[in-house]
């Protein structure tokens, strides 16, 4: 895995340049692409043939220029590279535009693991732009390996502990701690593993566990305990860490248990956590397992008013783009990071308290902004990837959306965001869409959730483990919210064509009332087939059947018109919002009142059984 230093005469490891990827699928030109020629690409190491052009301008091979300019002090990187053979070593570097040029160049011939060292400045890089190492060969070729990117030492290097929520995901956390145990580099970042285990498949029933934890030794720390969700989960070791010794200058660098880990990840946050000018959230991006070329967000912007936890889809937005086809030039600020990778400085936890025992979903984003109200940035860092499990391949009619909703609703009113007549008028039409789409089960999902909101704080008095089995038993209830498998959907063959959907309608709130009327009536057609991602609601209620492919692919939904459901749904989610509409301000109050209590590491101790 390369050399074991981190710290050295010359400076702070920022980054090492690999050029394949270590245990996961995924393509080489994640890490560096033979542009002219060929070459043989190894994980620490690239063989460059004759007459061949190699560059790391690809999503890893990218030294963050702009956000060490943004965030730090350091004003240069060092670049260790040793080289066998005869060719040219470029350092290449970009601007915000995109627009290509080289800061340094040198030439070798002959040489036998001679070390090449290049500087270059950390400027001109504020609105964007990144360095990387490209490499020429002539009449010989030439063997690159051991790529390091070194900073200014910290006066302090803090120690960075690694926290990983599981829950029946036992073989995906042991593929994380695999990673980081074949790493020696990534794990000597780390000062400790804290896993959390809120499962009944337990990662230690695996074989293999044992062999990883010899390999992580006494720095691994495997507890298990009820569970409380994603949120207990990472604040059970959060609060191991702060709690622990030397707490008060650690920081926390949480991982989501379905993530496939680039080790280097860890050394990438950590680094620059440790050089940022003040306490800092650093974050890391999502890419998508299943296509792991390709971005899911780079940077997080919530939307609390419209319970949006923030993807950012805007034009400049790469998320949902190919990072082998495309890099991320242009810095990008986010209002939080999700918790797939995020390191948390001690200050924050320390400033702020503890995140709020919602169970899971949202507590990310609250946590954030929270912090950010505080005075606490948080940074998107390009280069620093996860792969998670393709979010847009789950379907949004799900159990989890009573999180989603209720929690939505919590974080709105805990941050300020929430205004009682327009939050209103957005669940009112949210509610009319989901109905007309025959999406009973998620209408009452929603009521639910809705409900649960307007209790106040004391629905969160048990971490939200009451709230799991109740749901699921709730949406059992509805024929809808089974995934079955197409074949046996039970639908007439003459009431599934698939149907191709309209264009968005040009005046949707007039479209929507003739829906809901029409099916008030029983006027839909018979039925269709809908492809994922065509659901909409104006085409979905255009029938009175919808069989409907589930986005993971793996089987339908098949959506029935029920006058009765559409009747008495619609009256209990008025009737519910005429009261979220009336008593909102109220309600606002008591949410934000209750927030230090909430937070509180004695309100955490309760939960986890330790007072």
């Amino acid at each position: 895995m390369g050399d074991k230093r981190q710290d050295s005469g010359n400076g702070l490891l920022a980054q090492r340049t690999f050029f394949s990827a270590h245990s996961f699928l995924t393509p080489d030109g994640m890490y560096a692409r033979a542009k002219v020629g060929a070459a043989v690409q190894e994980r620490a190491r690239v063989i460059v043939e004759p007459y061949a052009f190699v560059t790391t301008n690809t999503y890893f091979g990218r030294f963050p220029a702009s956000y060490w300019q943004r965030w730090t002090d350091v004003g240069q990187v060092v670049i260790e590279a040793i080289v066998s053979g005869s060719g040219k070593l470029l350092i290449g570097a970009s601007d915000s535009l995109g627009n290509d040029r080289v800061v340094a160049r040198e030439t070798v011939s002959e040489a036998s693991a001679r070390t090449v060292r290049f500087t270059a400045a950390i400027d001109r890089f504020l609105d964007g732009g990144a360095l990387w190492l490209d490499i020429e060969t002539g009449h010989h070729s030439l063997t690159v390996e051991d790529v390091r990117w070194l900073v200014n030492a910290p006066r302090e290097r803090r120690p960075v502990s690694a926290v990983i929520c599981t829950h029946n995901r036992a073989d995906y956390c042991l593929d994380t701690l695999g990673e980081l145990a074949a790493d020696p580099v990534a794990l000597a970042y780390l000062a400790a593993v804290h896993v959390t285990d809120q499962g009944d498949d337990a990662v230690e029933s695996r074989d293999r566990f044992a062999g990883i934890k010899q390999a992580i030794g006494d720095k691994l720390y495997y507890r298990r305990q009820a569970n409380l969700g994603g949120a207990g989960g990472f604040t059970r070791g959060m609060y191991e860490v702060i709690e622990g010794e030397n707490g008060a200058n650690a920081h926390v660098l949480l991982m989501d248990d379905d993530v496939k880990l680039e080790s280097d990840t860890v050394v990438r946050l950590g680094a620059l956590a440790n050089c940022t000018v003040q306490p800092t959230i650093v974050g890391g991006q999502n890419l998508c397992e299943l296509h792991p070329g390709q971005l899911f967000v780079d940077s997080d912007i919530a939307n609390l008013p419209k319970l949006r936890a923030g993807v950012d889809r805007t034009e400049e937005s790469l998320s949902g783009r190919s990072m082998l086809e495309e890099n991320q030039d242009r810095r990008v600020d986010a209002t939080h990071n999700a918790w797939w990778c995020c390191l948390i400085p001690a200050e924050v936890v320390a400033r702020i308290g503890y995140p709020l025992p919602i169970f899971f979903q949202w507590d990310d984003v609250e946590y954030g902004l929270r912090a950010r109200a505080a005075g606490f940035f948080t940074v998107t860092l390009p280069g620093a990837g996860v792969w998670h499990q393709d979010l847009h391949w789950k379907g949004w009619d799900d159990w989890a959306r009573y999180f989603h909703y209720r929690n939505g609703l919590i974080t709105a009113a805990m941050r300020g965001q929430f205004d009682s007549r327009a939050m209103t008028e957005f669940l009112a039409i949210d509610l009319a869409e989901t109905l007309a789409s025959m999406q009973y089960g998620m209408a009452a999902t929603m009521i639910k959730a809705i409900e649960d909101f307007m209790r106040g704080p004391e629905v969160l008095a048990d971490g939200g483990t009451e709230a799991v089995p109740a749901i699921r038993k709730l949406r059992a209830e509805y024929p809808e919210t089974h995934i079955v498998p197409a074949a046996a959907a039970g639908v007439p063959a003459d009431q599934v064509p698939i149907a191709i959907p309209a264009a968005t309608p040009s005046m949707p709130g007039l479209v929507l009332i003739k829906r809901l009327l029409n099916q008030f009536r029983n006027a839909p057609a018979d039925g269709a087939a809908i492809r994922a991602g065509s659901e909409h609601w104006w085409h979905v209620s255009l029938f009175r059947t919808a069989m409907i492919t589930d986005p993971s692919q793996t089987g339908v939904r098949v959506r029935k018109l029920d006058r009765d459901l559409l009747v008495r749904l619609g009256k209990e989610g008025l009737r519910l919002l005429w009261r979220l509409r009336r008593d909102g301000d109220q309600l606002i109050h008591r949410w934000q009142a209750a927030e230090g209590q909430l937070t509180s590491k004695e309100n955490w101790e309760r939960l986890f059984g330790t007072r």
